[in-house]
């Protein structure tokens, strides 16, 4: 049984649904030799999220952004939450986040994520001015 880790930074991202799987792979290109496993990602934010969807039209990314707004808007002080103090997109980033998760784990295959043909894996930025983000890769296989 193999076991590796690594951590990779992600670069600052406008808000939004960006995919990075490019930069999973290159990660994963460092590990053992896998040929058979599964690659755990852990995103160490509470503000941002994960998640599987289309890799070829960027207008689903936009759609996605689109609707996660309609779900959990911005928010103002005293419109109801309390949680506000680091400005109106910081409390509705907490639920995005919670509700579209920060870690996946998907199958590795002959060295490589094993996703279908239309999939990629997505870093949901849900601030307006985020920072880098950090990603953990722990890998298990055969």
């Amino acid at each position: 049984m193999t076991f590796w880790q690594t951590e990779i930074r992600l670069r600052p991202r406008s808000r939004g649904f960006h995919l990075i799987t490019d930069e999973i792979e290159s990660a994963l290109a460092q590990a053992p030799a896998v040929e058979v496993g599964l690659v755990h990602l852990l995103l160490k934010h509470t503000s941002a999220s994960l998640t599987v969807n289309e890799n070829a039209d960027p207008s689903v990314r936009s759609d996605f952004e689109t609707f996660i707004n309609r779900l959990a808007p911005d928010v103002h002080p005293g419109e109801g939450y309390e949680h506000t103090y680091e400005g109106p997109d910081d409390l509705p980033a907490h639920f995005k986040s919670s509700l579209l998760g920060c870690q996946l784990t998907l199958p590795i295959t002959g060295g490589r994520l094993n996703l279908g043909t239309w999939q990629g894996v997505y870093l949901g930025e849900h601030r307006n001015r985020a920072g880098s983000r950090s990603l953990v890769l722990t890998l298990q296989g055969e």
